[in-house]
């Protein structure tokens, strides 16, 4: 694979790089995307329909049953090679930084340490009334509406994930807006670039002067203003621009 000589110029000089990842970086790894994971008994319902506070209020058990069973998708994916080169980096760069609207935890997984999750993350659980994280092991037992209980407050529990309706977690949506404003380079993977607000964090970028690379198999909305594009899956474009930037493995 080729790349310009610019963009591995542009890698190696970068004091901070950053990796904007959406959902095609982890369909890779086998994790459906959203609107995919309506298959078997899920498939006679409309995704936006299970994912709102008041599809919660309506039916808690539905919709706790509903992520019970993502939750044990993700369970069985694992990193891909691009997960690991982007894990890489850090090896090479002074900040890396993974601005992801996944919620499944695999950049970590890879060995990525500086993670902005803009969506949340489906492994956590979060009290609907007291926003404490409760860990399996203390979940209290399930009341009338079949959904376990926050030990604390008596809450119902729920998916630490931001649903239709809910704004973006302040803290994380800061910490993504100053990575795009200090950005040398960012490496859009995976993302149709259609999802605001945060489809509008690249050009922010860009706006600060950073070079936008896009890395995707097809064509996506950000396609027309990114400086470099690079076509194919992350697991085979990420490893190979980290060798051909510093050489080596290209993975963690």
């Amino acid at each position: 694979m080729n790349f310009a000589p610019a963009l591995l110029q542009a890698l190696r000089q970068s004091a901070h790089v950053v990796v904007f990842s959406g959902a095609g970086m982890s369909a890779e790894s086998g994790v459906p995307t959203f609107r995919d994971a309506q298959t078997g008994l899920w498939a006679q319902y409309d995704p936006t329909e299970l994912a709102t506070p008041e599809a919660f209020r309506r039916h808690p058990k539905r919709v706790w049953d509903w992520y019970a069973w993502r939750r044990e998708l993700v369970a069985r994916a694992r990193p891909h090679a691009g997960h690991r080169a982007v894990a890489a980096l850090e090896r090479h760069v002074p900040q890396v930084t993974v601005v992801t609207q996944n919620v499944d935890g695999l950049h970590q997984e890879a060995g990525s340490r500086r993670v902005v999750e803009l969506h949340g993350n489906l492994r956590r659980i979060v009290c609907a009334r007291c926003r404490a994280v409760v860990p399996q092991t203390a979940w209290a037992p399930a009341g009338p509406e079949g959904v376990p209980r926050c030990p604390h407050c008596g809450g119902l529990l729920r998916p630490d994930v931001v649903w239709f309706g809910e704004p973006l977690p302040a803290d994380a949506w800061r910490a993504a807006q100053q990575a795009m404003q200090t950005a040398d380079v960012v490496l859009v993977v995976g993302t149709s670039g259609v999802v605001y607000p945060a489809a509008g964090l690249p050009l922010l970028a860009r706006e600060r002067g950073a070079r936008l690379v896009e890395v995707n198999p097809t064509e996506t909305a950000l396609t027309p203003v990114v400086d470099d594009v690079l076509r194919g899956p992350a697991g085979e474009v990420l490893p190979a621009l980290v060798r051909a930037a510093w050489g080596g493995e290209g993975n963690g």
